[in-house]
């Protein structure tokens, strides 16, 4: 008998096929004397569009809504088709007894498998390969340590739960929104309120009115000093003008140490924001970058949500780091302590992200310069969290002069620890962002004085809030946009590790936000379209602390704590609610204007008709009547479907055209062009020809 292990991926699954020394190959898997391993290729199999329930879904209309299938259904994606055919066959095959889920060790990992699995009509038994690197060793480790898939139960259902829940709201509020308003509105369980985010950032820029304030500068020499803010000008310089050319003196010296503890390891989120702050990154491409580490053995599982390592992985830690140090040319003659141990903390699914023992036989310079940048990022920062702290001395005096108060404050570095490494590391940086150098003041002691000192007016204004880059949206995503977020705010926030970069690309490729620079800083901005979208759609749907919500009841779920059929009930609920309650905001035309030049009036619906790159159509979502340009009728007689005669076409019903041309003899004629709707997204002509008028 045999056991069928399934990876994710094809290049996981050669490295499994490795390490069981498989190496025969065949069609969609590779097969060995007891083991067949193959792979799903991403996603085979997903949740059934709404025709797939009823035909009559195929078209938008607000009486079917709201849609809520029962029971599911799941369709095979068309381009994967044949690799599922190859799982069901080898799932279905006589002499596979057993059946190992090797998919990526996580929510979506354990769905693709499921929904494979289950589809194919599979009950045999079924394994639980888990692991967080694609190291032999830990492969190995892994395959020694399978446990039935019962025990990952909550997980699949958190992530089946995830997937209907983003189905029932995706679906059922686009509709229904779209309707309402009378063009397409795409909205996203998690992508509406993350642009919402985006969208109140943008109006408190707007309404943001700058104020002055001024503080008087005092020039003792070796150090400044400042006085109170101040909002009255006149003030400010009625003290200048009273203590310049004046003695001042030193009332209290204050001098106390801080340390600045070294920096937790990465996860993903916290990666994907280093990278677009240092390195100018997306959330994408880091993710990208690191999955291809991953599958090349250089990286540990890229997509998990913890900035600790386990108790047991401590002393590995320290081995990985000696390996870091050895690869990281700016690491060369610095003292790097390392104290693993505080590494240590709770982990759930994965531990943080840690470069692997391979890097110690791959130089760094082999790598495509993205992944060389990401995989330099991680050993950095495991060398900078392993570290020490650093300890500086924080200097604060109080002046006085003409009875005024003034202050002075300085820092001096004792013993620079991780920051060491840190700033070894920036100075190897093109950017933009740099360590601010520890700036001390001079020794000061009770009593000193300062004759004469200078005394000037310095003004400054209040500044709006900064738009979002990707990196400080994915920290807005993290925390629900809570300014003092939790510490389990990364369990609550908006996504997860794993989506937020694809749904920050799904904002700009639906046109919702762009990227924009501003001030050499790329920015993330909604656009019209999007301002427009949050403006019309209810509190509900856009709400971050909501969505939140649900984001720590699908953790609740995923830890057995609540049934997801419950989760899933008040999903329904709001849906529910929402197509039956929701009515147009006034003066919508407003916020939607089309400046697209309609042709005519849709002899369907009323609605007007307007040009676009493929034909002309009708601006009411769910109609579907159009007029296509490339249309084999017209394409036949060797005439175009301009937007003259469209728009004759839809007034009149009919237009007459002459020159046109006979494909059997290549003769032209005239003749009237008639149109007949047939309801479809496909409309029919037919040709008339006046009395005495022949077809030649």
């Amino acid at each position: 008998m045999k056991r069928l292990i399934i990876a994710e991926k094809p290049s996981v699954a050669q490295a499994i096929a490795a390490v069981l020394n498989i190496r025969e190959k065949k069609p969609g898997y590779l097969e060995g004397a007891d083991v067949l391993v193959s792979w799903c290729a991403g996603h085979l199999v997903e949740l059934a569009a709404p025709e797939g329930y009823d035909a009559r879904y195929a078209r938008w209309r607000q009486e079917d809504l709201p849609i809520v299938p029962g029971p599911w259904k799941y369709e095979v994606i068309e381009k994967s088709a044949r690799q599922f055919e190859t799982l069901k066959r080898l799932m279905r095959c006589a002499d596979v007894s057993e059946v190992v889920n090797a998919c990526d060790a996580g929510r979506e990992g354990e769905l693709i498998f499921r929904l494979v699995y289950d589809l194919a009509g599979c009950d045999k038994p079924v394994l639980r390969l888990w692991i967080s690197s694609m190291e032999e060793d830990a492969i190995r480790e892994g395959l020694r340590q399978m446990k039935p898939a019962a025990h990952y139960d909550a997980l699949g259902q958190a992530a089946l739960c995830r997937a209907q829940a983003d189905w029932l709201v995706g679906i059922n509020a686009t509709r229904h929104f779209s309707l309402l308003y009378g063009r397409t509105l795409n909205v996203g369980r998690v992508m509406t309120p993350t642009l919402a985010m985006l969208v109140e950032r943008e109006a408190d820029i707007a309404a943001f009115q700058p104020s002055a304030y001024y503080h008087v500068r005092l020039d003792c020499g070796s150090f400044p000093a400042e006085s109170e803010r101040t909002e009255d000008r006149a003030e400010a310089e009625r003290i200048a003008a009273l203590c310049g050319g004046k003695e001042a003196r030193v009332v209290s010296v204050e001098t106390r140490e801080r340390r600045e503890q070294p920096p937790r390891l990465y996860d993903l989120t916290a990666l994907q924001r280093d990278a677009n702050r240092l390195l100018g990154y997306t959330a994408q491409q880091t993710l990208d970058y690191a999955q291809s580490l991953y599958e090349k053995q250089l990286l540990t599982y890229p997509r998990t949500d913890s900035r600790y390592l386990p108790q047991g992985m401590t002393e590995k830690a320290r081995e990985l780091a000696a390996y870091a140090a050895a690869a990281l040319p700016f690491a060369a003659g610095l003292s790097l302590p390392c104290h693993p141990r505080q590494l240590a903390g709770k982990v759930s699914d994965h531990h943080a992200l840690l470069p692997t023992a391979a890097l110690r036989d791959h130089p760094l310079d082999a790598l495509p310069a993205g992944e060389r940048s990401v995989l330099t990022l991680v050993a950095a920062r495991l060398l900078c969290a392993a570290g020490e702290a650093c300890v500086m001395l924080e200097t604060t005096a109080r002046l006085e002069c003409e009875g005024v108060s003034f202050t002075a404050r300085g820092k001096r570095t004792v013993h620079p620890g991780w920051k060491a490494l840190d700033a070894a590391f920036r100075a190897t940086l093109k950017s933009r962002e740099r360590e601010e150098e520890a700036d001390g003041l001079p020794s000061l002691n009770e009593r000193m004085t300062f004759l004469p000192v200078t005394a000037s007016v310095r003004e400054g204004k209040t500044t709006p809030p900064e738009r979002y880059s990707e990196d400080t949206l994915l920290s807005a995503m993290e925390n629900a946009g809570n300014e003092k977020p939790s510490k389990d705010a990364e369990r609550r926030g908006l996504g997860t590790p794993a989506t937020r970069a694809a749904i920050i690309e799904k904002l700009l490729k639906s046109g919702l936000a762009e990227r924009r620079a501003f001030r050499r800083r790329i920015c993330l901005v909604p656009t019209d379209k999007g301002i427009s979208l949050i403006t019309v759609l209810p509190e509900a749907i856009q709400s971050p602390a909501l969505t939140a919500a649900w984001e720590q009841k699908l953790r609740e779920v995923e830890q057995g704590a609540l049934d997801g059929e419950a989760f899933l009930t008040d999903i329904t609920d709001m849906v529910r609610e929402l197509a039956s309650s929701e009515h147009p905001v006034r003066d919508v035309h407003m916020l939607f204007a089309d400046n697209r030049r309609a042709v005519g009036v849709c002899p369907r619906c009323g609605a007007s008709v307007v040009e676009n790159a493929k034909g002309f159509v009708c601006t009411a979502r769910g109609c579907g009547f159009a007029l296509w340009k490339k249309d084999r009728f017209f394409a036949a007689m060797r005439k175009e479907l301009t937007a003259s005669v469209a728009a004759a076409l839809l007034k009149e019903g009919r237009v007459s055209l002459k020159g046109l041309v006979s494909p059997g003899t290549g003769r032209t004629y005239e003749a009237d062009v008639v149109l007949e709707d047939t309801g479809t997204p496909f409309v029919k002509y037919r040709l008339e020809f006046a009395e005495g008028r022949k077809r030649k």
